[in-house]
């Protein structure tokens, strides 16, 4: 590495670890104060405290690295530009590539990380993260409940198995149990008509059997007229093909953007086609993962040319003008997000038209500031 790579580099370096670090830093006590207060209420020891935080941390990376590397960037740059330093450098006969050589190699090396933490350690993290949480919820709970089935309850909980043909809804479920109150499923045939529908007062998912058993219930046949032909009263009775895992049914309620990649495969997965409207929300998702970790290159090809731009030119134009624009990035992603998520434009096209659009965009103005 020549000595003016290094000198650019390490400058960038110290920002952008400050620039991490606080931003971090403020992401974390924002969840202190939402979180820490019911941790310390629920009775959580100090090392359930430090774990649930570490595990914590590592999820906000996707957050906090494109903004921190963006923040560094501007800020070194800008610098940079105010000392005339850059306008040195282009005297002695280098271009724009030549004097950031390093930052592009960084933004490269960030996106790649990104890349392996989105696939690997954030999902373990967010799905550890929760779990532990809600185990120390359920455990106070417990403590103060003379009912289990009232630990971790889900409000209608409803869930549509298109895989299998199967739509389900309770009034509430335990976690904690896996009973459900006010069950009811319909069973629909290859052509969409309800052929029998299950309604009980009870449902409960058997971890032995694999398969749910229904309590104080009746079974209703219809014919092809949509006509009850059978009605069939019961105590007790299992249905061996009823197999759907209530976790996969409680993630489904979730908000889309707080499953971690693995549970929104999962869901994908459980739901059976990539082309059932249900689906859609978290193929959008799981795209826009895998998309989202090319955005620190993004962030590089972007911040350069403005923050670099001619000396005639006041440096805070090209802060604001980058930063407007990633505010634009992010509104045509939320945008195109829903567009895909209702159907109206592919998933896979939802996700990666706004890295592409931005990533060309950036190239042009990096082309234009060499």
């Amino acid at each position: 590495m020549r000595l003016l790579d290094r000198y650019v580099f390490v400058e960038w370096l110290k920002i952008f670890a400050i620039s991490l670090g606080v931003t971090l830093g403020i992401l974390v006590m924002h969840d202190m104060y939402s979180n820490l207060g019911n941790l310390i209420t629920w009775g959580a020891s100090f090392y359930e405290i430090v774990l649930f935080y570490a595990l914590l941390v590592p999820t906000l990376v996707p957050v906090v690295l494109p903004i921190s590397l963006l923040i560094s960037l501007i800020y070194v740059l800008g610098a940079l530009h105010r000392n005339n330093e850059i306008t040195a450098m282009r005297s002695a006969g280098m271009n724009i590539f030549s004097i950031t050589r390093s930052l592009w190699v960084a933004g490269v090396a960030l996106s790649a990380l990104l890349l392996w933490l989105n696939a690997d350690l954030i999902p373990t993290c967010t799905e550890r993260s929760r779990t532990l949480y809600d185990n120390i919820n359920f455990e106070q709970q417990l403590r103060n409940a003379k009912d289990a089935n009232a630990v971790g309850i889900v409000k209608q909980l409803c869930f549509n198995n298109r895989r299998d043909g199967r739509l389900w809804f309770m009034n509430s479920f335990s976690q904690a149990t896996n009973e459900g109150r006010g069950a009811r499923v319909s069973v629909f045939g290859e052509g969409g008509a309800e052929k029998y529908r299950v309604m009980a007062r009870k449902a409960v998912f058997d971890d032995v059997e694999m398969c749910w058993f229904f309590t104080d219930g009746k079974e209703i046949d219809f014919d092809a007229e949509h006509r009850i032909k059978k009605e069939t009263v019961f105590d007790k009775k299992y249905f061996k093909n009823f197999t759907e895992n209530p976790r996969i049914m409680v993630l489904s309620m979730r908000r889309v953007k707080d499953l971690s990649l693995f549970e929104t495969k999962t869901i994908i997965d459980a739901l059976g086609s990539h082309s059932a409207r249900e689906s859609l929300p978290y193929l959008v998702r799981w795209y826009s993962i895998w998309a989202s970790s090319f955005v620190c290159v993004i962030v590089v090809a972007i911040a350069i040319p403005f923050s670099v731009s001619g000396v005639r030119t006041n440096p805070m134009v090209g802060v604001s003008k980058t930063f407007g624009l990633f505010f634009l990035y992010y509104m045509i992603d939320n945008v195109l997000t829903a567009l895909g998520g209702r159907g109206i434009i592919s998933p896979l096209a939802a996700s990666v038209i706004p890295v592409v659009a931005m990533f060309v965009f950036a190239l042009l103005l990096y082309r234009k500031a060499m």
